[in-house]
């Protein structure tokens, strides 16, 4: 078989030759080109493989879908040629697929003595959320995960304020439960990677539109006096064309409810990305009310700025100290809800210990295609885990950005001294025509000693016994084509009797054709024997 580098002298022609392209595919058509590589797929393989998970869903999927990308990468690879491709499968779509379910204010046990918007230190929340899952889950199955998030006190609390209401766009990167509703224009409110925004601004032109973002409904009656305060950019336009707006009788027609400003101030003033925090904004004027708050933007032919929605939060007299946001997967069993084992969720902390530079996945509190989990996820886990043994696997799930905000996960294991993620391979080999899934197998030293107990006396095969034997190794100038085949029979059918039909195998002989090598030779199991393609 002509080897790769034989390329240079092919391509050496085109000073030489008339027609030189014609040449040289004439000439490659001709050969036989055998080419061996271990490769693992890359994040722009699996988008050129329009698998934009960056993961298959089963070993199936990707034999289906990796003998073309192997023909389009290696073009002028042909019979013989072999290629152990890494990848990674979907193994924690549990988890990733999951609900989400944000506790609310009255789902906390302290919630009617003190307002208390968190667990306390005291209140072990895996004590609770069995019940509170069980509460809003009614229908759950056997095997359905939801990824609970709530808030802990971390230490002393006092009487002060409660924030009782958060809607955090910016941290979530998602419309959350709001409900936009467009009255004109073809331009919505969509999430990005900053938070959510909506803009009439599209393709170099200004267009009139006319976009609600509406809260579901907030009920006040616990919460006297309470105050509204947003964080929110409007860049490009004039001030005029967002405002923020409350009701107390929206149904689902926003033109039918009765609207009334909240003329918040200190607001962005149209020139600049910077979020601007509006003062506090009393609501006592609705004390007992349920409401609905909404964001409106408008935007004509001359008039069209981005408008983006960082965080509403609304508070109240309660309880007041220091929170962090913990978010855990709980499974149901079929009867109750339980702890998720085995499975760690990144979590705002984790990301902000990566960095909150620019380009950092504390930046945005996720991963994306430019802040890929692969430059970071090992240094995280060698930092968390600086006494991890070898073999040691941790599968985690952590925020991804992809045209909006998702779960991904991957699995890590520690194998000499570094944290990876988890790949599968397949081995391929080429016929002559195509790619083809093969199982790959070296022989080792007792297959050696099973080929010579099997043949030693066997008519033909004493003197080529002998030389294997004393040498160690196949030599290509004693052993005959149909003895190594029938050798090489023997072998796979010892190790591998429940062989399909039209399996395809690579294997590696130790052989002596002028030097001491591994040789790979190409077998397809057909009418139960393994014939050399």
């Amino acid at each position: 078989m002509k080897k790769i580098f034989l390329l240079l002298t092919v391509f050496s022609m085109v000073f030489t030759s008339c027609d030189p392209l014609e040449d040289i595919y004439e000439e490659v058509e001709g050969r036989d080109i055998a080419g061996e590589v271990i490769y693992t797929l890359t994040e722009d393989d699996y988008e050129t493989l329009e698998f934009d998970n960056r993961y298959f869903s089963s070993e199936d999927e990707a034999k289906v879908a990796l003998p073309g990308f192997l023909s389009e990468k290696y073009p002028l690879w042909g019979k013989g040629s072999t290629a152990s491709v890494l990848y990674k499968i979907e193994t924690l779509g549990d988890y990733t697929g999951a609900s989400e379910y944000s506790l609310a204010l009255t789902d906390y046990p302290s919630h009617v003595a003190d307002n208390a918007v968190a667990f306390y230190e005291s209140e072990n929340a895996v004590d609770f959320l069995p019940t509170i899952l069980e509460a809003n889950f009614a229908s759950a199955v056997e095997g359905d995960v939801v990824l609970a998030k709530y808030n802990q006190y971390i230490g002393e609390t006092v009487s002060g304020t409660t924030e009782f209401y958060s809607a955090d766009f910016a941290g979530e990167k998602s419309l959350l439960d709001y409900e936009a509703v467009s009255v004109i224009g073809e331009q919505t409110w969509v999430a990005t990677e900053y938070g959510i925004e909506v803009t009439g601004y599209d393709s170099g032109e200004r267009h009139e539109n006319e976009d609600w973002l509406i809260s579901t409904d907030i009920d006040l009656s616990s919460f006297p006096n309470s105050t509204i305060q947003v964080d929110q950019t409007f860049n490009y336009g004039d001030p005029s064309g967002f405002s923020v707006l409350i009701s107390t009788d929206y149904t689902d027609d926003v033109a039918a409810a009765t609207w009334n400003v909240i003329d918040l101030v200190n607001t962005p003033d149209g020139t600049s990305w910077d979020g601007i925090v509006s003062d506090e904004y009393s609501l006592a004027a609705y004390n007992g009310e349920t409401i609905n708050i909404a964001f409106k933007y408008t935007s004509t032919e001359t008039n069209a700025g981005t408008y983006q929605v960082n965080l509403v939060s609304l508070k109240a007299a309660g309880v007041e100290g220091e929170t962090k946001s913990v978010s855990e997967f709980y499974t149901f069993d079929g009867s109750a809800w339980g702890l998720s084992e085995d499975i760690y969720y990144l979590s705002d902390a984790d990301f902000i210990s990566m960095g909150e530079g620019s380009g950092r996945p504390g930046q945005h509190g996720n991963f994306s295609s430019s802040v890929s989990p692969g430059d970071y996820l090992p240094a995280f886990l060698a930092n968390k885990f600086p006494y991890a043994q070898e073999g040691d696997v941790f599968p985690l799930v952590y925020k991804y950005y992809n045209d909006g905000a998702q779960l991904k996960g991957d699995t890590y294991i520690y194998s000499n001294s570094v944290w990876s993620d988890l790949k599968y391979t397949i081995d391929f080999s080429h016929d002559g025509s195509i790619w083809a899934p093969a199982t790959k197998y070296e022989l080792v030293e007792a297959d050696y000693t099973l080929i010579a107990d099997t043949y030693r006396t066997v008519e033909g095969f004493e003197d080529v016994v002998a030389n294997l034997e004393s040498y160690g190794n196949i030599s290509t100038f004693n052993w005959e084509d149909d003895q190594i085949d029938a050798a090489i029979n023997t072998v796979l059918k010892a190790h591998f009797p429940d062989a399909d039909e039209g399996q395809n195998f690579d294997v590696i002989v130790f052989v002596y054709n002028g030097s001491a090598q591994n040789v790979t030779f190409n077998y397809t199991l057909s009418s139960g024997v393994y014939k050399r393609r």
